[in-house]
């Protein structure tokens, strides 16, 4: 079947990207391995004409927004985000009616027609950066992430204003799992996720996203890493250090990022079905809101 993928891929002129928690057969076949929007410029800069991103349905959307001249595809179109599905544009501009003073800061794990409704996106690395570029603005409506919203809030003088959503699977991450495992390895550091809960934050060596989890794992010289965020994670940070140990937390899977298969990859290239394309009023928009962020990191 990998093979089979393989030339239907050049075939197609199509890329293959997956994020960082996928399964490993999956990454394994991917030409790019990566957080969402990582993986997103790299379809822009890549020559090709067919996207098939391994990931959920926000992620292929972003995708589509960057490069709308190309063919964007979702292996398994139920492939969603609870996370993203906490947010509607018709709330969102409600919230906006209550504060119109505010600055809308919406994170990128959010459907395309809420960041059409954004000031500006951002993701979990440059939240912080985005939040304070924002001149002329005290206050902010974070959404949908309340725990991001948290972690950004403690370090910027702005008032922040939460949306009351979350990422299950890091909003489930406890305390008590976090401290069993330094016990067990009294030598590892632990690095979180900015999705977890404060309290779990404040265990943590390191508050990193994906990208910034890969960049830690190869430079730091701690040998045992227990990893705070969805296991997929864990294969990556094994693969490419493999002389380091990688911890990861019992339960955190997202089973929507497990749902693509090979045999749904070799479908999709086929048959060059579950497009993603989201409408130019919208996508023109979320695009203007993605490129504010782009043009801040």
């Amino acid at each position: 079947m990998e093979e089979r993928i393989k030339r239907l891929k050049k075939e197609r002129n199509a890329i293959i990207l997956a994020h960082n928690y996928q399964p490993s057969q999956i990454q394994d076949i991917s030409d790019f391995v990566g957080d969402s929007l990582d993986l997103s410029r790299k379809a822009v800069e890549v020559d090709a004409e067919i996207i098939v991103f391994c990931g959920v349905y926000f992620m292929a959307e972003t995708a589509n927004i960057l490069s709308p001249e190309k063919i964007t595809l979702l292996p398994n179109a139920h492939a969603g985000c609870q996370l993203a599905d906490m947010i509607t544009v018709e709330a969102l501009k409600e919230k906006k009616k209550k504060y119109p003073d505010a600055a809308v800061v919406c994170y990128v794990n959010s459907p395309a027609a809420v960041k059409a409704e954004s000031d500006i996106c951002c993701t979990s690395a440059n939240a912080l950066a985005v939040v304070n570029s924002l001149n002329g603005f005290d206050k902010v409506i974070f959404v949908p992430d309340k725990n991001l919203g948290s972690y950004v809030a403690s370090m910027t003088g702005k008032e922040i204003i939460l949306w009351d959503g979350y990422c299950p699977v890091h909003d489930d991450i406890e305390p008590g799992q976090v401290e069993k495992l330094k016990e067990s390895y009294s030598g590892a550091v632990f690095i979180a996720h900015p999705e977890c809960r404060p309290d779990v934050l404040n265990l943590a060596d390191e508050v990193l996203g994906t990208s910034g989890m890969v960049r830690f794992a190869k430079e730091t010289s701690a040998k045992e890493i227990i990893v705070g965020t969805e296991e997929g994670m864990i294969y990556r940070l094994q693969k490419e250090n493999p002389e380091k140990k990688f911890v990861k937390i019992e339960g955190a899977i997202c089973k929507d990022m497990k749902i693509i298969t090979l045999d749904r990859i070799e479908k999709s290239l086929k048959n060059l079905g579950t497009r993603v394309v989201v409408p130019k009023e919208v996508r023109v928009k979320a695009e203007e809101a993605v490129n504010k962020m782009i043009k801040i990191s």
